[in-house]
């Protein structure tokens, strides 16, 4: 017999089962966000309590042990927790996110509501030179997919629950409900309706709150900023043009570095130079250790600086010249440890690097200004550049400038320099599409020509699978068949387009009935005639998992209204149709835009 708490449980699953869709939607989404605010306090938890630990482990050690061996360590523990447990690709969070929604109906695996969570502890708390944003928004996406897939929602609601879950876990770990709404538009979710807001205001609300709960009301990025002046505003012009140039190189070298080490398939192999790279340049610059978000408070407060004892190279900052080139070349080198961090087996994101690459670029503008102007009255405030710099290269980096405008604003309490911050974001954002049309995220979805757009036809065209729209009714007829055994053939189909194939099953090409029509009857030629007296090439192949924007393009091309879908090596599948891609097309608009 059920006990009554087991009864009470079922009787309120099957009222919630018995809902309309968008009450469903709109509790889920609640329960979405807060646990993916919880999985964003859990994460940030473990990973300050690892980090904490072992430095106070390993504070009576040599420095050179921590810096240069403690990253590997992290590295090869997720390599290995991935390789032999989890047994599947979980790096590129954000970007794995972003597939999933353009080429997999928005499902992601159940154990990515936990895997990268786990396996990014394990990285940054190690001192893995990545941020924490990726891995936890993968998590709550997983959650969100997760979730909406058990009760049984449609495609729609599940990509909503799947931004509303990466939406909550950007809120929740920065305590940013308006930036995590504007993340999900401006990357995540493209031609969501205005109906859809309220599910994503709820995730994001609810997750904020479970943030402040548990890790109290403080602010990811304390600062202490000096008040906004117009005379600043030419030197932020040129801060926007600086971190479009910052975020060109950040893009291309991460990707042309990723190429690199991918070339290297011996996964430990690949480790152990990751290692090695990582943990030398981590030793020589320490502040490319772990986030490198405590490095970012005394920037952000007009604080001193000083690595005594922890550097061969911490004497450049006794000479005032070398300041700003030694924070260059943390800027520059930040990159490469992030890719050694990633390629290694590690698993974290760019959201972070990018954040502190953009305060290390307004630093340096800054710095260089004031030194530029040394002999003068006149000085900009290093701080409020920090600020500015990190929205600045997030916006092109990401390509996502609202998103950079209110988070440097909501997680700084920077609302005071809304001016600049727009200035830079925009300006940073114009010159980086003027060389990249992409972001970070979505150049190599991009080549492939499976991303999602904001624009709806071509949103609608990826969406569309071809391998769904084959159409493998037709009565296939073998090449040197008699005009006798064609006609068997004929009589036996209901279509009027006959494909030809040979004795392997390899298309040749195809038949209509009108083609043949006047001859039908002519039993005479019966034994005389053949298929391949009547065959036609066909002007265009489409293959299996062609992409349909490509599919139309042949469409077009040929202006045929059906044309043979085969395989690499040309064996037979069956036909797609310009019909039925554009009734297919009408209902998936229809779904995509309905309220």
């Amino acid at each position: 017999m059920d006990s009554p708490i087991y009864t009470k449980y079922r009787n309120i699953i099957q009222k919630l089962r018995g809902l309309p869709e968008k009450n469903k939607l709109l509790i889920l989404s609640l329960v979405v966000g807060l646990c993916s605010g919880l999985a964003a306090v859990i994460l940030h938890s473990l990973v300050d309590a690892l980090h904490s630990g072992l430095t106070a482990l390993l504070a009576h050690r040599s420095e050179f042990l921590l810096y240069f061996v403690l990253p590997g360590v992290g590295m090869l523990l997720a390599l290995l927790l991935v390789r032999y447990v989890i047994k599947d690709n979980i790096g590129h969070g954000v970007t794995k996110v972003l597939v999933a929604v353009s080429k997999n109906e928005s499902r992601i695996k159940p154990h990515n509501m936990w895997s990268s969570l786990v396996t990014s502890v394990l990285t940054i708390g190690f001192g893995g030179s990545v941020g924490a944003e990726a891995p936890i928004v993968y998590t709550g996406a997983a959650i969100g997919s997760n979730f909406a897939r058990y009760w049984g929602l449609s495609y729609r609601s599940v990509t909503i629950l799947l931004g509303c879950g990466a939406a909550g876990a950007v809120a929740g770990i920065f305590k940013a409900p308006l930036a995590g709404v504007l993340f999900c538009l401006e990357i995540l979710l493209f031609n969501i309706s205005m109906t859809s807001m309220m599910p994503l205001l709820l995730s994001t609300v609810s997750a904020t709150v479970v943030s402040y709960l548990l890790l109290g009301d403080t602010r990811p990025f304390e600062c202490t900023l000096s008040p906004f002046a117009m005379v600043n505003m030419p030197f932020y012009l040129i801060l926007g043009f600086f971190c479009g140039a910052c975020s060109l190189y950040f893009l291309r070298t991460t990707l042309w570095l990723e190429d690199k080490l991918g070339g290297l398939k011996a996964p430990f192999k690949k480790w152990g130079l990751c290692a090695l790279g990582l943990g030398l340049l981590i030793f020589l610059f320490p502040p490319l250790y772990g986030e490198g978000y405590d490095f970012l408070y005394p920037l952000l407060n007009g604080g001193t600086i000083s690595f005594d004892g922890e550097t061969w190279l911490a004497g450049m900052l006794h000479v005032p010249w070398l300041v700003p080139v030694f924070f260059l070349l943390v800027m520059l080198l930040k990159v490469f440890s992030m890719t050694f961090t990633n390629a290694g087996g590690g698993v974290g994101g760019t959201f972070g690097p990018t954040l502190f690459v953009g305060a290390i670029a307004g630093f340096v503008m800054a710095r260089t200004t004031n030194l530029l102007l040394a002999g003068s009255s006149f000085s900009v405030p290093e701080q409020n550049f920090v600020l500015v710099g990190m929205a600045g290269l997030m916006a092109g980096v990401m390509q996502a400038p609202m998103t950079a405008i209110f988070l440097m604003a909501e997680i700084t309490g920077g609302y005071d320099l809304f001016l600049p911050l727009i200035l830079t974001s925009t300006i940073s954002f114009g010159t980086i599409r003027i060389f990249e049309k992409y972001s970070i995220y979505t150049k190599r979805i991009a080549q492939t020509g499976e991303l999602l757009t904001h624009d709806s036809d071509q949103a609608v065209l990826t969406l569309l699978k071809t391998s769904s729209l084959v159409e493998d009714d037709f009565s296939t007829v073998a090449i040197d068949a008699t005009l006798g055994e064609f006609v068997q053939v004929i009589a036996g189909s209901s279509r009027n387009l006959f494909p030809v194939i040979d004795s392997k099953y390899h298309f040749q090409g195809y038949v209509s009935l009108e083609d043949v029509r006047k001859d039908m009857f002519r039993t005479d030629l019966y034994d005389k005639r053949h298929v391949f007296n009547y065959m036609r090439s066909a002007p265009e192949y489409v293959f299996e998992d062609e992409g349909m924007e490509s599919v139309m393009l042949k469409f077009e091309k040929t202006d045929a209204w059906n044309l043979p879908v085969v395989k690499e090596d040309r064996t037979y599948i069956g036909f797609v149709s310009k019909s039925k891609i554009f009734s297919a097309y009408r209902s998936e608009l229809k779904e995509l835009s309905q309220d």
